[in-house]
């Protein structure tokens, strides 16, 4: 494989951080820690494939942080972060990309400046790194006390992705695993020990580690500041025809007739997924499953209500909230909300108190008042990265 490949190194514990599981897999704007970086690379026009290194019980975790992303398959870490990272450039050496960006899983804000810079760097030095200069007075302190002020000229704060040509890193890393040598804090510092000029190129404040608590609560009010409100409608109507079951909002529903439609006709999904497409200025359902295509005839429309968050993702959006209101007399839907809200909770990976589904009827009135049909309209709010 020519290109970029992303290496995203998410197999730590995070002890420091607290709570009852791994801090990249937190929640951080309504999404894991770790999505918010596997999107940004995932997104980015220059990255070949992703591949995040997570620890072997973390497979449910990371599943939900992956969702929508088109991603390799992850692999399992080692007990510390060096073997980890060995394991995951082993794993990508059958597909022998030609460079490797290493990224903390615990960064969600790379910047697509930033990736652009370190892959360029790779051009003319065999490894580089974003880094920021440290502008803060340094002191030495002993015993609660300032021993001695240390120069600031010259030291950078080192940040990831950090780049390197993919067959010299690997022999850096394996010369270094069979040497028994010490922990090194960086991939950075396996390359200078292995005798690989490091480029510097200019990091983002933005692109902060989460370590605690505190940096998950300043990070997230960034990126709920950084993003803008989008919001779309939509809505569809399926006439009543043979069957014995129809489908709503994914969840299959008794009745005497069931809905026409090329698909499976899931009026209420097919009003969702509009209303995300709007929301997105991406046109309509038909655009993109056109009917006249053979490949979405009986096709459950899970299938575009998939896509659709795979749009939003590929943007760098997240979904906020879903609200859809099915409109018939018949068949009586009040037992079936409930199951209609907990399967696009999990078709969408919003929490339940962002999903909405109502039920009306028309009084006896127009074509869904003549249990000729059922109709769907639906409102979807999202937050996409503004700019």
């Amino acid at each position: 494989m020519a290109g970029t490949v992303a290496l995203i190194v998410a197999a730590g514990r995070g002890h420091r951080f607290g709570g009852d599981r791994p801090k990249q897999y937190e929640l951080l704007a309504g999404r894991p820690l770790l999505a918010w970086s596997l999107a940004a690379f995932a997104r980015h026009p220059r990255i070949s494939a992703v591949r995040a290194v997570i620890h072997p019980d973390d497979r449910p975790l990371y599943a939900e942080a992956a969702a929508n992303l088109a991603l390799l398959e992850p692999v399992s870490g080692g007990a510390e972060r060096q073997e980890s990272v060995l394991r995951g450039l082993e794993s990508l050496a059958g597909l022998a990309p030609d460079r490797v960006l290493i990224h903390d899983g615990a960064r969600p804000n790379p910047g697509a400046a930033t990736i652009d810079a370190v892959i360029a760097a790779l051009e003319r030095h065999p490894a580089a790194i974003p880094a920021l200069p440290v502008t803060d007075s340094l002191k030495r302190g002993a015993e609660g006390r300032i021993a001695a002020t240390a120069s600031r000229e010259g030291l950078y704060r080192a940040q990831t992705p950090q780049g390197f040509r993919f067959a010299e890193i690997l022999a850096a890393h394996r010369r270094l695993a069979a040497s028994d040598g010490a922990a090194l804090t960086d991939d950075a510092a396996v390359a200078e020990a292995a005798g690989l000029e490091v480029a510097l190129v200019p990091g983002l404040e933005e692109n902060v580690k989460v370590t605690t608590r505190e940096d998950l609560r300043r990070v997230e009010r960034a990126l709920i500041a950084a993003e803008e409100i989008r919001v779309g409608s939509g809505y569809d109507v399926h006439r009543f025809g043979s069957g014995e079951r129809l489908w709503l909002c994914g969840v299959p529903v008794p009745h005497e007739h069931g809905l026409v439609g090329h698909s499976d006709a899931d009026v209420g999904i097919h009003a969702l997924v509009d209303a995300i497409l709007g929301a997105l200025g991406e046109g309509d359902i038909g655009e993109h499953f056109p009917p006249s295509d053979e490949r979405w005839r009986g096709a459950p429309s899970r299938i575009f209500l998939e896509e659709a968050c795979r749009l939003v993702t590929a943007r760098g959006g997240r979904l906020v909230n879903l609200d859809v209101t099915l409109i018939c007399e018949r068949p009586k839907l009040s037992p079936h909300r409930l199951a209609m809200r907990q399967r696009l909770s999990e078709l969408t990976g919003l929490a339940m108190d962002r999903v909405s589904v109502k039920a009306t009827t028309t009084e006896g009135l127009g074509f869904t008042g003549r249990q000729e049909g059922i109709a769907a309209q639906a409102t979807a709010t999202l937050a996409l990265r503004a700019g």
